[in-house]
């Protein structure tokens, strides 16, 4: 298709749809938004209106049977990644799936098997935004050697207090989010970028508040813990701990460390800060121009199919390895047991 327009259908126009999807792909020549189907019709008039999309679908499988439609950008929770991304791939549409990549290991594998099946398909997750610019930067300073052997890898993300109050948010339903917990699966997507696989998961996770109230004010459970706690043995030797949390007000910024044998890094607010044997102060290391990166997302699908690039950030390949770590994870929780990994 690299000389024709690309016509795309919205399913699902959340937050990050409207913020980064449909204006990046509008910035690119000869690629038109023409459909969106979102979860009523009056929020998908509300989208088409603010866009100026011209189709509306009441259901997003009508979407998918329009042969107008050359590609599907999928932006629902989770619940639908699966159904919609193969049922898209078996009527031939391209498609680029919101992060997370599926509600567990199996769905993701579907997904992958989907994929496969139609090799001239481009098939993309949104990647995990977290690093992107440093990514490349990283990898460098542990391909140099600059901090040795990597021995232990510590990743705190947290900060907020609970709130018992608080009314459900989707991410806190499993019937929507699936075993997706926080933002353990883009974390450890930026780790397999960095130093490459988990081996074994072994978890413990907590939910404070067993129960919060929905939209309509009934009392629904929350399966999604509030807290959790995971260590891992990585492929290259290291030892990982993550810690995630809604309920650790005074944890401090999220970061990341890699500590060596020679050395050490942290990775904070958006800025790379490394430290040697006998200096305890870290430094800032500047990113260099040629290694900086960013999100670019929307660019490499289009360029995809056009057959400019292959999907690097994110290919469904990737998307499974960090399903099967998430899944991994609520394995561990569940039976109080160390997971080998892959599944």
């Amino acid at each position: 298709m690299s000389n024709e327009d690309i016509r795309i259908g919205i399913i699902g126009a959340g937050e990050n749809t409207r913020r980064k999807h449909i204006p990046g792909l509008e910035a690119m020549d000869r690629v038109q938004i023409i459909a969106v189907s979102n979860r009523s019709r009056e929020s998908s008039q509300k989208v088409a209106g603010e866009f100026s999309i011209p189709k509306i679908y009441d259901s997003w499988q009508e979407l998918i049977y329009d042969k107008d439609i050359d590609a599907v950008v999928i932006g629902t929770w989770p619940y639908l990644h699966a159904q919609a991304t193969c049922l898209a791939l078996t009527y031939d549409k391209h498609v680029l799936c919101e992060a997370r990549m599926a509600m567990n290991a199996r769905e993701a594998h579907e997904m992958l098997k989907a994929s496969q099946a139609k090799p001239r398909l481009t098939a993309q997750i949104v990647p995990s935004p977290l690093t992107l610019g440093l990514d490349r930067a990283i990898k460098r300073i542990l391909a140099e050697g600059h901090i040795g052997q990597p021995l232990v890898v510590e990743i705190r993300d947290g900060g907020s207090f609970l709130d018992p109050r608080e009314p459900v948010h989707w991410r806190q339903q499993f019937e929507y989010s699936g075993y997706n917990i926080l933002t353990l699966g883009i974390w450890y997507e930026c780790l397999m970028r960095w130093i490459g696989e988990a081996i074994s998961v072994t978890a413990l996770g907590k939910t404070f508040v067993p129960m919060r109230r929905d939209a309509d004010k009934m009392l629904v459970p929350v399966r999604v813990p509030d807290h959790l706690d995971v260590c891992a043995e990585m492929a290259c030797g290291a030892q990982l701990h993550m810690q995630l949390s809604q309920v650790t007000g005074h944890a401090g910024p999220t970061e990341a460390f890699i500590f060596g044998d020679k050395g050490s890094i942290r990775i904070a607010d958006g800025k790379i800060y490394g430290a040697q044997p006998g200096n305890t102060r870290y430094k800032e290391i500047p990113v260099p121009a040629e290694l900086e990166g960013g999100w670019r997302v929307e660019e490499e699908f289009i360029n995809s199919i056009r057959g400019k690039e292959k999907v690097k950030l994110t290919d469904f390949n990737t998307g499974v390895k960090y399903m099967e770590f998430t899944e991994a994870v609520n394995r561990s929780m569940q039976r109080g047991c160390k997971v080998y990994l892959p599944l």
